[in-house]
């Protein structure tokens, strides 16, 4: 097709034509969007939010109350945003489920840094994982404050016989954005995995997650 009749379609028409990749990535969020505010086409607002949240990645792992403070964001358009992060997450944890954990790393860390990196206060998620290694289920164990977060080695162990857990693999994030674990960090691990070990359960790795990236306790030598 020719350059000048693609330029004056729209981006829901070049891409039902040509597919989702010809579109910027302001164009596809303005189709997400639907329609813009007063000033704004959907593609320009699509715009100002990828500047706002500095690309793509920051807009995702904004929340609502982040996202309704935007001039033209109302609760429709906030939902519609929250969606697509939910939707990333679920198919996250559809590729592991079922499958040896142990050949999935970066799709362990990838769906906790979906999960749980963006997240203003810290929580503690644990994966479940069967005799084989494969996931059983992802649950969130506790949540607290910016910098802390109760965890109690009696509720991981209550929620792995639950499920019938060979192995548990914890994530927990740390919104201040420090990649590494706290001396308290180390030391909980630790006595979570002597309490595990007990009903022979195992802690295969406790993950540290900030908003932009994973750190792997097991691989520090932190256990």
């Amino acid at each position: 097709m020719a350059t000048s009749t693609l330029r004056h379609q729209g981006p829901r028409e070049r891409m039902l034509a040509h597919g989702p990749a010809c579109l910027s990535t302001p164009e596809l969020l303005g189709i997400v969007l639907r329609t813009g505010t007063r000033g704004r086409n959907a593609v320009e607002l699509g715009q100002m939010l990828l500047e706002h949240f500095n690309g793509l990645k920051g807009l995702l792992s904004a929340d609502a109350s982040a996202l309704r403070q935007l001039d033209g964001i109302g609760p429709a358009k906030c939902a519609e945003l929250l969606v697509i992060r939910e939707l990333q997450r679920r198919c996250a944890l559809e590729s592991l489920t079922g499958l040896p954990v142990l050949n999935q790393a970066d799709k362990v860390r990838d769906y906790c840094l979906a999960h749980i990196g963006h997240l203003p206060v810290e929580h503690c998620l644990a994966l479940f994982l069967d005799n084989q290694l494969r996931l059983i289920c992802a649950e969130e164990i506790s949540r607290g404050t910016v910098n802390q977060a109760s965890v109690y080695p009696r509720e991981i162990l209550r929620a792995a016989l639950r499920h019938h857990s060979c192995a548990i693999i914890l994530a927990h994030n740390h919104p201040s954005g420090a990649a590494y674990p706290s001396a308290s960090d180390i030391r909980l691990t630790r006595h979570i995995r002597q309490a595990l070990a007990l009903v022979d359960i195992r802690l295969l790795d406790h993950i540290i997650v900030t908003p932009s990236q994973t750190v792997s306790m097991a691989e520090r030598g932190d256990l």
